[in-house]
């Protein structure tokens, strides 16, 4: 497996563009006949594009993604619902291909009206400029992005057990009310592999839980999360290679939404292990990026053990507290600030002054040894800061 070029566009066959004017942006991504799979939020309130999208994919075909910024269609009505199938109509005519083939995706403010006019201009436009470039992909991740501050997008090549060489290219966004739990971000991936919408599903649900699932930036899940994988039609040649080339992805687009979460400063990477099941370790790891105690003593470079332990407590996961362990990471330097119970970065020691010189760096590593068990997981966070008050307490106006 290697990083290669193109984003979405790495995959042969796939058109891309991107429209963007004031605080409005369309995408548009075109893979005619394609199978394909979905995950949506779990938030019962779910936007028009949602709702739209879970019956353009329930045959597991698609041939066209439009996507829109600026205004997520959500909380508004009947003609919410219009609105989003008013775009889907447009695309479908644009590329012509079938009005059940087209997939809906929008981000941006809840409860407005959809400023229709403008986004029809702008799927005019971005119909007008699709190809499969990786200029087009990277307009594309540009036209969806809100709070975002870079576009995101990551693509793999890999080899099958079968000797066949395959690509696979995704972009995202997300910065602020992000707690996916799918089972306001955005993630379009494609891929040449020829697989059945079963087998599509399968790979992504699995690739989703170990990576958008536990990304935390602020805690608040939002209306219109939605994760669509593409592929060409066909069935039988998903394996472990492409498996563990599509976590790869997954998992890159997640830790750069991570990276770039409304008003950071800092990432975090926490690492749980030993612990007695999955379950315990992946709520245990998304407690602790989920906690703003937790958050908040990162921004301010303060190594408090008491909150990532106190976070793993309340998480739900089994834990004892005289053999849990506590280790911070960044780059070669290490640091054990609990060991087995006990407190080994108190006033005065060097590893209170190692642990607090570590917590000033923009990434930092948080591994928590439950020592009970055999499982591990991963999540991805940052801190809160100021800034963050700032930008939602503004993001209306």
């Amino acid at each position: 497996m290697k990083k290669i070029e193109g984003g979405i566009c790495a995959v042969e066959g796939v058109k891309a563009a991107g429209a963007c004017e004031d605080n409005y942006g369309v995408a548009v991504i075109h893979y005619p006949d394609s199978s394909a799979a979905a995950v949506f939020t779990k938030n019962k309130v779910q936007a028009a594009p949602i709702i739209i999208t879970r019956e353009s994919v329930k045959d597991g075909k698609l041939s066209v993604i439009v996507a829109n910024s600026g205004n997520a269609n959500c909380f508004t009505g009947k003609e919410g619902i219009e609105h989003a199938k008013l775009m889907a109509s447009q695309v479908a005519e644009g590329v012509d291909v079938p009005l059940d083939h087209v997939a809906v995706a929008s981000t941006g403010i809840i409860g407005r009206q959809l400023p229709l006019p403008i986004i029809s201009k702008l799927i005019t436009d971005a119909l007008r400029r699709l190809e499969n470039s990786s200029g087009a992909s990277r307009n594309a991740a540009e036209a969806i992005m809100t709070t975002d501050t870079y576009p995101k997008e990551f693509a793999v090549e890999t080899t099958l057990k079968n000797g066949k060489t395959i690509c696979i290219g995704g972009i995202t966004k997300g910065s602020g009310m992000i707690a996916p739990n799918m089972g306001t971000m955005l993630s379009f991936i494609t891929t040449d592999i020829e697989a059945s919408p079963a087998e599509l599903e399968e790979a992504l649900k699995k690739s989703v839980e170990k990576t958008f699932n536990m990304v935390v930036v602020d805690g608040d899940e939002s209306t219109n999360d939605i994760v669509i994988l593409m592929s060409r039609p066909g069935k039988g040649n998903i394996d472990g290679n492409f498996q563990e080339a599509l976590d790869y992805l997954c998992s890159q687009l997640a830790r750069m939404m991570a990276h770039d979460g409304e008003g950071a400063t800092k990432y975090m990477e926490v690492e749980v292990k030993g612990a007695q099941s999955l379950d315990d370790a992946r709520m245990a790891a998304k407690s602790i990026v989920k906690s703003p105690l937790v958050k908040t003593a990162l921004f301010g470079a303060d190594p408090n053990w008491g909150r990532i332990v106190a976070a793993v407590g309340y998480s739900g996961a089994r834990m004892d507290e005289n053999t849990i362990s506590v280790r911070l990471e960044e780059g070669d330097r290490i640091v054990d600030i609990v060991d087995k119970g006990k407190i080994m970065g108190f006033e005065g020691t060097e590893e209170l002054e190692l642990a607090e010189s570590i917590m000033e760096r923009e990434e930092i590593k948080i591994i928590v040894d439950l020592a009970l068990g055999n499982y591990e997981a991963t999540a991805y966070g940052c801190d809160l800061s100021y800034d963050y008050v700032r930008i939602n307490s503004e993001y209306s106006t």
